[in-house]
């Protein structure tokens, strides 16, 4: 897929499959894990490893501008209609430039051409998160209890987006 990056329409911002053995994008996961782990206690961290990322449930996609990468997101699949954002993050030095929203709103398309329902995310609750969480609000995702494995949970936050009725 190809997508013009929200503020600056010029540059274009390739969103691929994800490849787990690419250094960089091991390096940006490396980063998104890091930064999950210093927001929130051990067993708050719901931010997917390397392993977590080749589970047969996930598509991963990785963000390129040119040769730079940009972002990285997956979606979970968790039942024939439900799926699960993971993973999102964009690298420090191109944030506020649209690569986040542009996997999301990629992320959004594939749970409605898979004939999802319903799209929803956990995120951490500390102000190092709020603008993961206005993105997703943004994007439509309004709170909502925990759901699949998830349990109340003051670290973290939880959001759905109804694909039936949303734009996205």
């Amino acid at each position: 897929m190809t997508a013009p990056i929200d503020e600056q329409p010029s540059a274009i911002l390739n969103i691929t499959p994800g490849d787990l053995t690419d250094p960089r994008v091991i390096d940006l996961l490396r980063i998104h894990l890091s930064n999950a782990r210093a927001e929130s206690p051990a067993e708050s961290v719901h931010a997917l490893d390397l392993d977590g990322l080749r589970k047969p449930d996930i598509t991963f996609w990785s963000a390129w501008e040119a040769e730079q990468l940009a972002a990285v997101g997956a979606l979970r699949a968790l039942a024939s209609d439900h799926g699960e954002v993971k993973s999102m993050h964009t690298a420090e030095a191109l944030r506020r430039r649209g690569a986040g929203g542009a996997m999301l709103r990629h992320i959004i398309g594939t749970a409605r051409s898979r004939g999802y329902s319903r799209l929803s995310l956990e995120t951490g609750s500390s102000p190092y998160f709020d603008n993961a969480r206005a993105l997703y609000a943004r994007h439509g995702f309004g709170a909502c209890a925990p759901f699949g494995d998830y349990g109340a949970d003051p670290f973290s936050v939880y959001q759905t987006l109804d694909l039936r009725q949303a734009d996205g």
